[in-house]
């Protein structure tokens, strides 16, 4: 259990100001999002975000629900937290008001949000159950007593998963890291010139590097290691070199550190799998569809099953993976519902604009070097089955190249799907082995033949689009037609006849 001033303590004055809080001070459960035009659905001990606030009376308005439905706290960017109109609703309401610092990102402050309540369960959970150890940010102020600097653990990709009291004492780079999640790519760049993650591979105890003319104040790094992996490192902004003592000190605090990452590893990793198997169960249209919505936190709105090609033997499948991850993660409030299956990893994603929604996935993906990816159309949870089947179809045909990508919904690429279906079903019924085009296809130059009736018999009337589509004079369309009239008995005249022709020529090349 936290309440609203301690969230704001954990989440340190570089990014949150409390502005107003009642009394008795309100417990906090949950993290929800004010969009615009949407009616919010507020709960008892939320903390709400107005991130679409567009007006003093769009915060009145919020802060009234809020009080109305119980919500812990409303978290408005400047100037709305310091209107008096909202301050004066905010204590009528009996709801805490808090100001969140104009430069944070909405979509990370909802994962940090949501770290610092993770973090009170499991405090919660420790309490009830005493350990050898405590959660990441009760390690993080403790390692910062230690070394009398600002700290910040960080898992092996630089993403940053707990931090201290005191972080505006630091410099902008370390607010950087604190406000993104994760060691900026510049900032990560500087210090990998520097060799500091070369030192970190190989096992030093502490790694002291001094202030860089950009400003960067020093730090102090300890590798966290178990069995020799290294799980990720701490980071403390101090103001000069750091004693030997200090120095052994700080570094004590890695092993139990390491426990910690090992034990949220072993949680994460049991709730992905349990994720996962509830995805696949949703794919085979097995399993209650409620307790799917329920257990992976599906709204009751339409989704998406989208399928990306990620095969075991690309070597770049590892990394596929984890940019959908990525990818999916960066939604505001949503929690990623994916499961990899024979090669192809799926996810399950509301069909709505914006953050979390396919069209930001389907933007954020349109990329010339990425995965091919396809979605199914949008359907009810309880559906999710044939939307999975839709993105399977869809993806074949990326594959086959009949469809330009790398991403296509199922819903856009229709005409293809009719003449696709109609091909495949053409060559299981053997249409395009009889009539005249059985002799066409048997001539050594077959090759010209076939193309050219089938772009003509495609562009009736216009021979020279048909001439276009071949890169070829449309004289040259005309010699080689009068070539093709005088080798098929058929009359080309008969409309009947064309349709018959286009049909076990769409067969030949699209089955």
């Amino acid at each position: 259990m936290i309440t609203v001033p301690g969230v704001v303590d954990r989440m340190g004055p570089t990014l949150l100001r409390t502005v107003h809080t009642p009394d008795p001070t309100p417990v906090v459960t949950d993290v929800v999002i004010a969009e615009a035009a949407k009616r919010t659905q507020v709960s008892s001990g939320d903390l709400v975000l107005g991130v679409a606030t567009a007006s003093t009376a769009d915060a009145v308005d919020l802060v009234r629900l809020c009080g109305q439905h119980g919500a812990a706290a409303v978290l408005f960017k400047p100037p709305h937290a310091a209107r008096t109109a909202v301050r004066t609703a905010a204590q009528k309401a009996r709801v805490a008001l808090v100001e969140v610092h104009s430069a944070t990102a909405w979509a990370q402050l909802v994962w940090l949000l949501r770290s610092v309540l993770d973090a009170a369960a499991d405090e919660a959970t420790d309490a009830l159950n005493p350990g050898p150890f405590g959660d990441l940010f009760r390690l993080a102020d403790a390692a910062a007593a230690v070394v009398d600097a600002p700290v910040t653990i960080e898992d092996a990709n630089s993403r940053v998963l707990a931090y201290s009291a005191r972080q505006d004492r630091t410099d902008p780079a370390r607010v950087s890291t604190i406000m993104g999640r994760r060691v900026p790519d510049d900032v990560l760049a500087r210090f990998r010139s520097r060799g500091v993650f070369r030192e970190l591979s190989r096992g030093r105890t502490a790694i002291f590097v001094p202030a860089q003319k950009d400003g960067t104040l020093p730090r102090l790094i300890v590798p966290v290691r178990m069995g020799g992996e290294l799980l990720g490192s701490m980071w403390a902004v101090v103001a000069g070199p750091v004693s030997d003592e200090r120095a052994a000190a700080f570094a004590d605090a890695a092993p139990v550190v390491a426990l910690h990452l090992l034990r949220r590893r072993a949680r994460e990793d049991s709730d992905r799998r349990r994720s996962a198997e509830l995805v696949r169960s949703a794919l085979d249209g097995t399993g209650s569809a409620r307790l799917v919505a329920a257990e992976l936190d599906l709204a009751d709105e339409p989704h998406r099953v989208v399928a990306m090609d990620a095969q075991a033997d690309d070597p770049r499948a590892e990394g596929v993976r984890l940019a959908l991850l990525e990818r999916l993660t960066e939604g505001v409030g949503r929690r990623p519902a994916v499961a990899d299956v024979h090669g192809v990893l799926y996810a399950i994603v509301p069909d709505v604009a914006g953050p979390g929604g396919w069209s930001a996935l389907r933007e954020a993906l349109s990329t010339p070097t990425g995965p091919l990816v396809a979605a199914g159309t949008p359907v009810p949870v309880s559906d999710l089955a044939r939307s999975r089947a839709e993105a399977d179809e869809a993806l074949s045909l990326l594959r086959a190249g009949l469809v330009t990508g790398p991403v296509a919904a199922h819903d856009d690429v229709w005409a293809v799907l009719v003449l696709h279906r109609t091909a495949v079903a053409s060559t299981g019924a053997g249409v395009a082995h009889v009539g005249p085009l059985a002799l066409l296809r048997s001539r050594e130059d077959a090759d010209w033949y076939l193309d050219t009736l089938y772009e003509w018999l495609r562009h009736p009337g216009d021979p020279r689009a048909a001439a276009a589509a071949l890169t070829i004079h449309p004289n040259t369309l005309r010699y080689r037609m009068s070539r093709i009239t005088a080798a098929v008995d058929a009359d080309l005249g008969d409309p009947d006849t064309r349709l018959a022709l286009l049909t076990q020529l769409v067969a030949l090349r699209w089955s």
